[in-house]
């Protein structure tokens, strides 16, 4: 038998029907800020280029001021990186995050606790 993995905590918050934040938008921001790419951002989490930059606008659109600004390539390259209010976004949904997985840390024990053994992980 293997050792159970550890379980994690997912967080989506919904704003409203074309306004919300999870996960996937949460690591495509941190990757953003790490590669100063939305191309190299996507790519690192096998994402189309145009997938990740749709995301993009569509934070872009829901927060009253940006999360990401582009500069267009060039002689230069172009480039991506957060705003202010992108790395503060950022922060306080890592932030959310981590107050969740502490809060919750016993009743996910006591969920964990009643699943079945699984062979193998199958």
């Amino acid at each position: 038998m293997t050792q159970p993995t550890a379980p994690s905590l997912r967080i989506r918050i919904v704003f409203g029907e074309d306004a919300m934040l999870g996960p996937g938008k949460a690591d495509l921001l941190e990757r953003i800020r790490d590669t100063g790419s939305i191309a190299a951002a996507g790519r690192s989490m096998s994402m189309s280029y145009k997938r990740a930059w749709m995301l993009v606008e569509s934070m872009n659109a829901a927060f009253r001021e940006p999360l990401v600004e582009s500069n267009r390539g060039g002689a230069k390259g172009g480039g991506a990186s957060l705003t202010d209010t992108g790395a503060e976004v950022l922060a306080n949904y890592r932030k959310l995050e981590d107050i969740m997985a502490e809060a919750g840390a016993a009743r996910i024990s006591a969920i964990q606790s009643l699943l079945r053994d699984i062979p193998d992980g199958k």
